[in-house]
């Protein structure tokens, strides 16, 4: 099966379970409105509208990894030229890029951020075609994006209400039919609050740059933004991730299997994997089994990524994800259900030829601003422990050992 076969397979199957996901929802809300209203039913109904829910989701999650793909592995013959509407986007933007990084800002024709006054700040706001390029390309560079929870966001702050999940208690015995009904566990909700925050680079660039072509301009924008976006993301998250359940020291396999079988809700270790850096990956790559095979194994679904315990294993650099007082971090959890990142959006540019040194030079300076948040959502969903070493498995019985009693 062909990857275009396979992106328009997913393209159909998104769009209908969509409309599955209308029509179920136009079923509930006739349901609650008919007064011959059933509870049984109306569950079902509700179960089948979250199951077509979640469908749709994967769908479109699937669809848009299918297509960041495709446009990796797309061959000089296969890329269509762009028709005249994409061309005259294009050069806009990069006829805006130039004049503000040659200071001309009244030359731009469009896309100029302005201040709560309705002033132009001289900024020059990332047009949505070249955002997705460059988002696509953080998929790329970024491991924990991909892990975590996204939600965009059209403004600087919010809030959102979770149920905590909590512990269930058994209704009490009533000592009598009109004895007083005693209290239950309410449901108990906490509130999230983000604050869109804003992070800042600033890259060198030489002025030569302004007379290279479109596609040159666009490419070194693209890789150099999405390389500072997917670190500085990386970070942020790796700091919420910080923030979740400590565990014992583990020195043995079984160790980590308590840590993957006896730290979290059973309803969500289905959905759970691991993530350490490169030196723990490196120790944990050479534990073996009582067999003598090593516990992590490829994963025989997905050529580039390996398994451990059956689980998938993400490996973050040392740089990024440090080791802590001499001993390697691992993490366990589904980080959609613990952590979600704000996504503001809304990438902004900034140059200069004077300040910054950029004068004394001939270089003009490029500043990038990227606007997001990161939450822990859900503590109970991902636990840490740390580890300097793992010892093998051993055998357990005399047969296993191959030895003589």
């Amino acid at each position: 099966m062909g990857m275009s076969t396979t992106i328009n397979q997913l393209n159909d199957t998104w769009v209908a379970e969509g409309q599955k996901v209308a029509d179920l929802n136009a079923k509930l809300n006739l349901a609650v409105l008919n007064d011959d209203f059933s509870a049984d039913k109306f569950a079902e109904l509700k179960t089948q509208r979250d199951n077509a829910l979640a469908r749709r989701n994967a769908l479109k999650e699937q669809l848009d990894q299918a297509r960041a793909e495709a446009v990796v592995q797309m061959e000089d013959s296969q890329k269509k030229p762009l028709n005249n509407k994409e061309k005259d986007l294009k050069a806009e933007f990069i006829s805006n890029f130039k004049n503000m990084v040659r200071g001309r800002f009244d030359a731009i024709t469009s896309s100029v951020e302005v201040d709560a006054d309705g002033n132009g700040t001289g900024g020059l706001t990332i047009p949505v075609d070249v955002q997705t390029a460059i988002h696509t390309l953080v998929r790329q560079f970024a491991t924990l994006q991909n892990l975590v929870n996204v939600e965009s966001v059209s403004t600087t702050s919010g809030s959102r209400v979770y149920e905590t999940l909590s512990d269930i208690t058994p209704m009490k015995q009533m000592d009598s039919e009109d004895g007083l009904i005693p209290d239950g566990d309410d449901p108990k909700l906490h509130l999230i609050k983000y604050l869109i925050k804003e992070y800042g680079a600033i890259n060198t660039v030489t002025n030569n740059l302004l007379k290279d072509s479109a596609e040159n301009i666009l490419s070194w924008l693209e890789t150099w933004i999405a390389k500072k976006v997917a670190v500085t993301r990386n970070v942020a998250i790796i700091a919420v991730m910080d923030k979740a359940t400590k565990k014992p020291t583990i020195t043995k396999m079984d160790d980590i299997k308590d840590l993957e079988n006896n730290t979290l809700d059973p309803a969500i270790m289905a959905t759970s994997t691991f993530v350490t850096n490169q030196s723990g990956y490196n120790v944990l790559s050479k534990i073996k089994d009582a067999e003598g095979r090593y516990m992590i194994q490829p994963d025989v679904t997905q050529a580039d990524r390996y398994l451990l315990d059956n689980k998938p294993i993400t490996v973050v650099a040392d740089k990024w994800l440090p080791d802590i007082s001499g001993s390697h971090p691992l993490y366990f959890g589904d980080y959609k259900e613990a952590i979600t990142l704000y996504d503001r959006e809304h990438m902004s540019l900034l140059a200069t030829n004077i300040g910054a040194g950029a004068y004394e030079h001939n270089t003009t300076k490029i500043r990038c601003i990227d606007r997001f948040d990161v939450q822990m959502i859900d503590d109970g969903a991902i636990a840490v422990g740390s580890f300097k070493t793992v010892a093998d498995q051993t055998a357990t019985t005399v047969a296993d050992s191959g030895k003589t009693a």
